[in-house]
């Protein structure tokens, strides 16, 4: 699948020098390892609808990382799938009478304009659900060999056969091992707690003849009217949510690699599971960190395409708004909080990038070096873009009481801020 075209990340003078981060599962900030190579995979969509806000603040947030590995000196390789067969996806093209491939590619299409309108670093490898199954089907063959997996009888209403990890299984594995994956490993939930959200977040912890409620989905046999494909010895039909990424990880970036990304809805089940999937089928971790973006709501309340308050990317921009306004707009939150979009934000970001763009009338060599020092600082510190833009923030109020000094304008200055502020922000000036 082909991801979306960007220009280059304009060369910035000097480097950062250390990246610290919130990993989810540790529960605190650590340092990350200076090395001349480093691995990212970040969950991607489900194409059944337009790119809204939540979406581009976890890809915006994601792609804060790769800048600053990047200005760190590394090279950084990038991961992202598309679950482009899935339930969602198939209701969606049932309720519009949409073939579920024309719908997909639709909205795939969408979503890669509007990140490349957010100047969002494309993934060196963008993977599709459909395109990873021939890589699947051996995997989860392989689980089954290993009695890692079971397949389930059918009922009334579900085939016989489809395949379920088995939590149980995989946690007796190596038990003295540093490395083994455990459940909770990654969420630190109970299995109390994890009843629920499995319920809530596509699984089927009352299917009757699962070993073990939470036990999660690996290979679901074809049903009337759905798509299907060869499974091999599994039989015919489509894979999990969590092994797909799990399998596209290991296959396109090293074992572990360096940070998992993705919303904090993702944390439990689907993080949790894919590390335990990865564990069971190569005996090594997924990944060495987990980092996770907050959400994102709607003048204070939930957003949700059944509220009919999604705000959307595309939206947006039709309506006119820069995109570089509504990357400021997210920006200005930390990505790890949890935050609602309003009017209010969407002007105040207008207003910042009207302010920058002024200012840069009276940019001197030494704003350049001061600004390009304290954004790295920011970033190093946990990605903190607020403390980021705060510090740009400042340099255009100064920068303002000389705009009607002719002298004060240096045109090499304002090209090696507006380069700066594009490769360490992706904020296109």
């Amino acid at each position: 699948m082909i991801a979306w075209n960007l220009s280059p990340v304009p060369d910035v003078a000097g480097s950062q020098s250390r990246i610290e981060l919130f990993d989810t599962a540790q529960g605190k900030i650590v340092e990350l390892p200076a090395e001349p190579a480093a691995s990212l995979y970040v969950c991607g969509i489900t194409p059944y609808d337009a790119t809204h806000l939540g979406h581009a603040s976890t890809y915006v947030a994601f792609d804060l990382l790769n800048r600053t590995w990047r200005d760190s000196g590394s090279t950084v390789s990038y991961v992202q799938n598309v679950t482009d067969v899935d339930d969602p996806l198939l209701e969606r093209a049932t309720a519009t009478g949409v073939d579920w491939r024309e719908l997909a590619e639709q909205q795939i299409e969408l979503f890669r304009t509007d990140m490349a309108a957010l100047n969002v670093l494309p993934p060196d490898s963008y993977i599709g659900a459909v395109e990873s199954i021939d890589w699947i089907v051996p995997v989860v063959e392989t689980l089954v060999h290993r009695g890692l997996a079971y397949a389930v009888e059918g009922n009334a209403t579900e085939p016989d056969g489809d395949i379920y990890f088995s939590l149980d299984a995989a946690a007796a594995l190596s038990p003295e091992d540093a490395d083994r994956w455990f459940l909770g490993q990654v969420s630190h939930l109970s299995e109390e707690q994890m009843l629920p959200l499995s319920a809530e977040r596509g699984g089927d912890p009352d299917r009757p003849g699962k070993r073990n409620r939470l036990d999660p989905l690996l290979w679901r046999q074809a049903r009337h009217g759905e798509p299907a494909w060869h499974g091999g010895l599994l039989g015919s039909g489509r894979p999990g949510w969590h092994i797909e990424c799990a399998v596209i990880a290991q296959r396109f970036l090293p074992s572990p690699f360096t940070v998992q990304g993705g919303g904090s809805d993702l944390v439990f089940p689907h993080h949790e599971m894919s590390a335990g999937h990865a564990w069971a089928s190569s005996d090594k971790p997924l990944a060495r960190h987990y980092a996770h973006a907050g959400m994102v709501g709607y003048d204070g309340g939930k957003m949700s395409k059944s509220r009919g308050n999604l705000v959307l990317v595309s939206a947006l921009r039709r309506d006119g708004v820069d995109p570089a306004a509504i990357r400021l707009a997210i920006l200005s939150f930390h990505y790890r909080t949890d935050w609602s979009w309003t009017d209010a934000v969407l002007q105040q970001a207008v207003e910042r990038l009207g302010r920058w763009r002024s200012a840069l009338a009276a940019v001197t060599p030494t704003d350049v070096k001061e600004v390009v020092m304290d954004i790295r600082s920011a970033m190093a510190s946990d990605l903190d873009a607020p403390g980021a833009l705060a510090v740009v923030d400042g340099w255009a109020s100064r920068a303002g009481e000389h705009l009607e000094d002719e002298e004060a304008a240096d045109p090499e200055a304002q090209g090696q801020l507006v380069a700066a502020l594009d490769a360490l922000l992706g904020v296109r000036l």
